[in-house]
């Protein structure tokens, strides 16, 4: 079983085979509008800039599972995502990433690290589609041993 073995609804509703990540490193980051880690948008944003003709894409499936901060509806959370960060990033519809319900992904995804404990947690897939690491949200987009991870998971 591998990350690419899943499929999800991107944001704007279209159903997107994970397969498409083949050959790159995926950094997964589930997200929310409403939260103190919010700013990390940017961030993302930055990193998926510098990195996306190397290799690597970043993703973030919004979640509403840490304190309800997530509430919109998928073109509200578009919209504030572009409209204050910019966000070029493929953004998927909501999921749940932890406890009952939660998506296939996110249990795939919490296999080896755990689940999420808040909004904004990133894991790193190789290219292979297996998870190499999980970092915390307090841990920034430009925190040097996430970007050492990608570079690492790169070469």
């Amino acid at each position: 079983m591998s990350f690419h073995d899943f499929s999800a609804t991107t944001i704007d509703g279209r159903n997107q085979a994970l397969s498409s990540y083949k050959g790159q490193v995926v950094l997964v980051v589930n997200t929310a509008s409403e939260c103190g880690f919010t700013p990390q948008y940017a961030g993302l944003e930055k990193l998926w800039q510098e990195y996306r003709n190397r290799g690597v894409v970043v993703v973030g499936f919004p979640s509403n599972d840490f304190g309800a901060q997530e509430p919109g509806s998928e073109a509200e959370i578009q919209s504030f995502c572009t409209r204050n960060f910019g966000v070029t990033f493929p953004l998927y519809s909501k999921v749940k990433t932890k406890g009952a319900g939660q998506s296939p992904i996110y249990e795939f995804l919490s296999k080896k690290d755990g689940s999420p404990q808040w909004n904004f947690h990133k894991y790193l897939v190789g290219k292979d589609g297996q998870v190499l690491a999980a970092f915390a949200s307090s841990v920034s987009p430009d925190d040097k041993k996430l970007r050492a991870a990608i570079d690492a998971a790169l070469a």
